[in-house]
C-alpha cells in the first residue's frame, strides 16, 4: 500500500483506492449541466477542452483583488511608569448596552384615581359577583 494514498474498504471488504480511480477519470465529463470534466477543464461541443484548468484559476486570481494592504499603525513607546501604571491596573472591562433601556416612568395616583379606574367586586349570596356598595 503507497503510503498518502486513499484507500478504502467497502462494506463488502473490498478495497477501493479513491487516487487512482480519481486520476483514471479525470477527463471524464462531469454529470451536469457544469461542461467541465472532474479535473475542472471547460469542455466545448463534443467534450473538447476548450480551456485548461489552470487558465481558468490564472483568470481568477487575476480579476479578483487579493488580500487588502495591511497598513502598520506605529508603536509610541511607553515611558516605565506608565507600563507600570497599566499592569497594576486590574480591573474588569466596562461593556455598555448597545441600545439603552428606556427609562420607567413613574406616576403617582391619588386614592379616587385607583378607585375610579379599577372598581371593587365583592361576591354576594347567590355567588355572583357586584360591585362594593351596590
Amino acid at each position: 500500500m503507497a503510503q498518502g494514498r486513499k484507500i478504502y474498504r467497502t462494506a463488502r471488504g473490498k478495497q477501493v483506492d479513491l487516487d487512482l480511480l480519481i486520476s483514471r477519470n479525470e477527463l471524464t465529463p462531469a454529470v451536469g449541466n457544469a461542461k467541465v470534466n472532474a479535473r475542472g477543464d471547460m469542455l466545448g461541443p463534443g467534450g473538447k477542452i476548450i480551456r485548461k484548468r489552470e487558465d481558468v484559476l490564472k483568470d481568477y486570481y487575476k480579476s479578483t483583488p487579493g488580500m487588502r494592504n495591511e497598513v502598520v499603525v506605529k508603536e509610541t513607546a511607553l515611558s516605565k511608569s506608565e507600563v507600570e501604571e497599566f499592569e497594576e491596573f486590574d480591573a474588569e472591562p466596562v461593556v455598555e448596552d448597545p441600545a439603552p433601556k428606556p427609562k420607567a416612568t413613574t406616576t403617582t395616583k391619588t386614592k379616587t384615581e385607583t378607585k375610579s379606574e379599577e372598581p371593587e367586586w365583592i361576591e354576594d349570596e347567590d355567588g355572583n359577583f357586584i360591585r362594593k356598595g351596590e
